[in-house]
């Protein structure tokens, strides 16, 4: 099973892909989703919202707490033991919740769970150590950056800036704007987390 989480960001114009998958959807991301897409649950403090929610939320939670609607979302996914999560409109409007949304797939790493943020213009994944296939398309912008430390990735595949035994080291902007040469691109990461940042053209 996947898991879906639908934020209040800047809304997802493509199409999205429900089937055999829970989703779950953020206080104010019901303005854009419903009636796009599916809703298994709703949940956050609905400030946001327009209308009541559907279907109706178990819990409401107080709009003054620790932590976002996002965070919440994602640890009920995580919760249902997914083999990944797709995070849709968790990108543009607030730079804050945007960089808050990339410590959601860190958390989620951390977990042992697979989570890829789609947004309009790119395609996120945070990985930890262990190995890692993507789809690509030959001449595709592809950026590598460590996330939380330095990350040590011990094996690139499908690019063309691609090195064996690799450190990518916090406050150094080397793994920006490599290239996909086919139509894949694997990394082995031994240590550390790796952002991958894939531009538009697969999505």
């Amino acid at each position: 099973m996947r898991a879906v989480i639908l934020l209040n960001g800047e809304p997802y114009r493509g199409k999205i892909d429900v089937k055999d998958a829970y989703v779950i959807c953020c206080d104010g991301a019901y303005n854009w989703a419903k009636g796009r897409v599916r809703i298994d649950e709703n949940v956050g403090d609905f400030d946001s919202v327009v209308g009541t929610p559907d279907p109706p939320p178990s819990k409401i939670y107080p709009s003054e707490k620790d932590m976002t609607d996002g965070e919440i979302a994602l640890d009920r996914a995580v919760s249902l033991s997914p083999e990944e999560i797709l995070i849709f409109g968790g990108g543009g409007r607030r730079e804050d919740h945007f960089l808050g949304n990339l410590h959601l797939l860190y958390r989620a790493a951390k977990a042992g769970v697979r989570a890829t943020m789609v947004n309009n213009d790119s395609q996120i994944s945070l990985l930890g150590e262990g190995e890692y296939r993507f789809a690509a398309k030959s001449g595709q912008t592809v950026s590598l950056l460590p996330f939380g430390g330095d990350a040590h990735i011990m094996e690139m595949r499908g690019l063309k800036y691609a090195e064996e035994d690799l450190w990518l080291k916090t406050g150094s902007t080397r793994g920006i704007s490599n290239l996909a040469e086919g139509e894949e691109c694997s990394f082995r990461v031994k240590e550390g987390f790796l952002l991958v940042i894939f531009n538009r053209e697969i999505i």
